[in-house]
């Protein structure tokens, strides 16, 4: 029965056609199509322009992505369980600005400023995760709301005004200060973003709490029967996801070199392109978070190809759209596979 059993999964093996087997392949390893997409958009950008590969045109790209990949950890792990999250870079300007406030007017130490301005993106978090489970709201709107609630408030905590670095201590912009490392240049800024993706990867994948993440995403209805408190892994991964949004503000303040409220207007959008770009379903319970590293990079890399190429702001984005309807389109081909 067992050589049977071989035999028919054998047979049904040579029966799937090539691209059966490429569905099958980028299903089982999502970051895959990123990844392929990543060189051949480098491989193209270098090919028509040199400058794009040159070592100080990477270490740029390399900071600007690091903003876009940051985000994109707690966009990820929001995504995982089907949901969305709108107000992502709203949080991140609203706590830096409450850092820099707090740390050039009202006297409080840097590294207390930092912590406040932590805590707040935590609290945020955990609101949104609060009104999705308690009051049964959609993400989208629920994140929508808050999107609009917390850029109001940065406005007017702000007065619309920036606070430069030279206001505040020092340890506010030491994420900005960098390194050489042969010819590359790398911010501390960007060491941070590397560590948390080692330190939530390892938990998403060798944690109980990571396993459920993926079991709410997949179906939260089965997940709850199964005894998964879905409701409870739903709020923590909000507050988990406004953790890395405050520390995010505090990486923002050291590649800015200032506290501004027009700091990353795009955030919000280009953490959800990064992350579906990446490979990560849009419809929960398949993804990972080295496909979202990989899919800021690609954003960025686009952009600025395509800018050293002397093509349009306009048509830049225009890309970009396309890229992201593209991903939409093959994770949708990608979850048609059959076992």
């Amino acid at each position: 029965m067992t050589s049977n059993s071989a035999a028919a999964a054998q047979y049904g093996g040579r029966q799937q056609s090539p691209i059966q087997r490429v569905q099958h392949l980028l299903h089982s390893y999502p970051f895959l199509s990123p990844a392929i997409l990543l060189i051949i958009t480098m491989a193209a950008f270098t090919a028509l322009n040199s400058r794009f590969a040159l070592p100080a045109n990477l270490s740029s790209l390399m900071e600007q992505a690091a903003i876009v990949a940051l985000l994109g950890v707690g966009q990820t792990l929001i995504i995982l369980t089907a949901g969305i999250d709108l107000s992502c870079g709203a949080i991140a300007i609203l706590s830096m600005m409450l850092m820099g406030t707090l740390a050039s007017t009202n006297g409080v130490p840097g590294p207390l400023a930092i912590i406040l301005g932590i805590l707040f993106g935590v609290a945020a978090g955990f609101v949104n995760g609060l009104l999705i489970t308690r009051l049964n709201l959609p993400p989208f709107i629920v994140t929508l709301g808050t999107l609009s609630v917390f850029t109001a408030v940065a406005l007017l905590y702000s007065g619309g005004s920036s606070i430069q670095g030279s206001k505040m201590p020092d340890i506010m912009t030491a994420l900005g200060n960098s390194f050489p490392v042969g010819s590359f240049r790398i911010s501390y800024g960007v060491i941070v973003v590397v560590l948390t993706y080692i330190v939530v990867g390892f938990v998403l994948s060798q944690t109980a709490w990571g396993r459920h993440v993926y079991a709410v995403g997949d179906d939260a209805e089965s997940a709850r029967l199964s005894g998964v408190p879905s409701k409870r892994i739903l709020i923590s991964v909000y507050t988990v996801a406004g953790l890395i949004y405050g520390i995010t503000a505090w990486v923002l303040i050291g590649r800015s070199g200032a506290a501004t409220p027009n700091a990353i207007p795009q955030g919000n959008l280009e953490s959800i392109t990064a992350v579906v770009i990446g490979g990560t379903s849009l419809f929960g319970g398949r993804g990972r978070l080295v496909g979202t590293l990989l899919g800021a990079l690609i954003v960025w890399s686009f952009s600025r190809g395509l800018s050293l190429a002397g093509v349009d702001q306009q048509w830049r984005l225009f890309a970009i759209g396309v890229l992201v309807i593209v991903a939409v389109s093959i994770d949708q081909w990608i979850r048609k596979v059959k076992a």
